[in-house]
């Protein structure tokens, strides 16, 4: 025989479920430990992909697979309170930050950009430019 809940029954068991979840050990004081894990970087025709997405899979860190076709951008953006990494897979492109300046983004090379730095990564190559970021808080 099925017993209906009331309204507050079933909060009371949403509530409870809530609290007892890793989840919500997460947020209140960091209990639950990300854990190892692999990940696949196949877009399957995506032009992104996250890898990581920060907390409970990492302690603080964020990354994603970018894949570029020719003549595209990610946009120009800052990034603000934090340190990134990007790690190139395949093609060629060029990083330009807000003063104008540029490095080139080549496969089997890293380009670090560390925080407050506005910047752009753009594909100038005739192949798509995959890359993996990876972007990490100093604080």
């Amino acid at each position: 025989m099925r017993i209906p809940l009331s309204l507050t029954s079933a909060v009371a068991l949403a509530l409870a479920v809530l609290l007892t979840t890793p989840f919500a050990a997460l947020g209140a004081d960091r209990t639950v430990a990300p854990r190892a894990k692999v990940i696949q970087l196949d877009s399957s025709g995506k032009d992104f992909i996250p890898v990581l997405s920060g907390p409970p899979e990492s302690v603080n860190m964020r990354s994603g697979l970018v894949v570029l076709a020719p003549g595209k951008s990610v946009g120009k953006h800052s990034t603000e309170q934090n340190e990134e990494l990007l790690v190139v897979l395949e093609g060629q492109g060029e990083m330009t930050f807000g003063d104008g300046s540029k490095l080139p983004v080549r496969a089997n090379s890293a380009l670090y950009c560390p925080p407050q730095t506005e910047h752009n990564v753009a594909n100038t190559g005739a192949g798509r430019l995959r890359y993996v970021y990876v972007v990490a808080g100093t604080r």
